[in-house]
């Protein structure tokens, strides 16, 4: 059974790590879900306070990723239009061109939709740059949260 929870741990730390650059998955709660899983292990790892500013943390990470790109994107003079293009173009760009298409997607993604909405080449430039901003920032604070778990993890493991 052990070996069969730290397995599982591994693999739900692996998509964890997926999906802080795929919108469609959670990254840092599937990470957290990976420290909840060795928590059944014989002899639990980690203490309750532990778990509990992890899952404080998680929780406002996932929160915090929901505005950072809308805000960015305003910030830069962007629109609705602009975020929904660019989380559109970060999903094709990584079907048709992984993995730069992740960013190329998400930016060109923007773009179209500042275009749509009617916005100069100009200002649909500055909009995408926010929204490519946006997506970056949320990604390397998921990313950093979730190796910080993967950390922990591993370390529990020895």
């Amino acid at each position: 059974m052990e070996v069969f929870l730290t397995a599982l741990g591994i693999v739900l730390l692996l998509a964890a790590v997926v999906g802080c650059l795929l919108p469609v998955l959670p990254g840092p709660p599937l990470g957290y879900l990976s420290l909840v899983v060795l928590q059944f292990k014989q002899e639990p790892p980690f203490g309750t306070t532990f778990m509990v500013v992890w899952a404080l943390i998680t929780i406002a990470v996932f929160v915090i990723d929901y505005f950072i790109p809308p805000l960015t994107t305003k910030r830069f003079g962007g629109s609705k239009k602009g975020v929904i293009g660019s989380s559109i173009g970060l999903v094709i760009g990584l079907l048709f061109f992984p993995p730069f298409g992740l960013i190329i997607g998400a930016f060109v993604g923007a773009f179209l939709g500042e275009i749509m909405e009617g916005r100069q080449k100009r200002l649909a430039l500055k909009a995408a740059s926010g929204a490519l901003l946006g997506f970056l920032t949320g990604s390397l604070l998921k990313l950093a949260v979730v190796f910080t778990m993967a950390f922990y993890f591993i370390s529990s493991l020895f």
